[in-house]
């Protein structure tokens, strides 16, 4: 991708929505403000969410399915490191993604599509 290219697709992302994970299980919501030549990204309007830690199993009971939610908490303004980033999605939804060129759109009112970045 040429630099011309990558920055208007970083332009194209501007207060979009991005989802992105971290090394330490961490993922963080957020509106894309703006990023630099470490990688790094801040977002506005942040929210974190973490996994809940592993239920702790006693000897001799049985083993049952257990649904873990996520836990959240509002931050803000975020720097999210570089370094630790392990993936970035774009929040769209079917009606963000109307006359756009090459977007597969899914069928379904709302539907979320996740753009890999």
């Amino acid at each position: 991708m040429e630099k011309s290219q990558a920055e208007d697709y970083l332009t194209s992302l501007l207060n979009k929505t991005l989802r992105v994970t971290t090394t330490d299980t961490r993922m963080f919501l957020g509106q894309f403000k703006c990023t630099d030549s470490d990688r790094n990204i801040i977002l506005s309007q942040t929210f974190e969410y973490r996994l809940p830690p592993p239920p702790k199993h006693l000897a001799g009971e049985e083993e049952e399915t257990v649904t873990m939610d996520m836990t959240s908490r509002y931050m803000g303004l975020v720097v999210v490191p570089g370094e630790y980033i392990e993936r970035i999605e774009v929040e769209e939804f079917e009606s963000q993604m109307k006359g756009k060129k090459g977007v597969a759109v899914a069928g379904g009112k709302g539907e979320e599509e996740k753009e890999e970045v």
